[in-house]
């Protein structure tokens, strides 16, 4: 498959000071490098400073009957258009104008399982969501696109 013209859209932004709750979506947000979002509890140093999830993997929750939408998986980017769990480790995103994504880890362990999966059984975030490292910042936003690199 070759990914060098495939992008996506950036559908929201979504932030929160505290860990361990859905984010609140918004329009716009600031990328710090090597750091995340700023005013987002997730942001500093290490390989997870940005978390995306598909609205497309959002909908599916929503077909299982949960009331759901961006920030309830407690993603930073949700996005549109893109298979993100199929992006190799080490993909580039670049986000609007100019800030640019390195991915750095597909999925996640939940080792406490959220309501969402309490609820349901199931949770699209462990196998579906991906992470990022911020390589250069930027103000990003909702309707931004998002093209794809794989590292050759």
């Amino acid at each position: 498959m070759n990914r060098k013209n495939e992008y996506g859209r950036v559908v929201s932004i979504n932030l929160s000071r505290t860990k361990s709750v859905r984010k609140k979506p918004g329009q716009e947000g600031l990328l710090i490098k090597d750091f995340g979002f700023e005013g987002d509890a997730h942001a500093g140093p290490g390989v997870r400073q940005v978390s995306l999830l598909a609205l497309e993997s959002i909908e599916k929750m929503k077909k299982m009957g949960l009331e759901v939408g961006p920030g309830d998986f407690a993603e930073n980017i949700t996005t549109s258009g893109l298979e993100l769990a199929s992006l190799p480790v080490g993909t580039v995103l670049e986000v609007g104008e100019g800030s640019i994504l390195e991915v750095t880890q597909i999925g996640k362990t939940c080792h406490t399982k959220c309501a969402i999966f309490r609820q349901v059984g199931q949770c699209v975030m462990p196998e579906e969501g991906i992470f990022a490292r911020v390589i250069k910042g930027g103000k990003i936003k909702a309707g931004d696109r998002i093209n794809v690199r794989t590292q050759s």
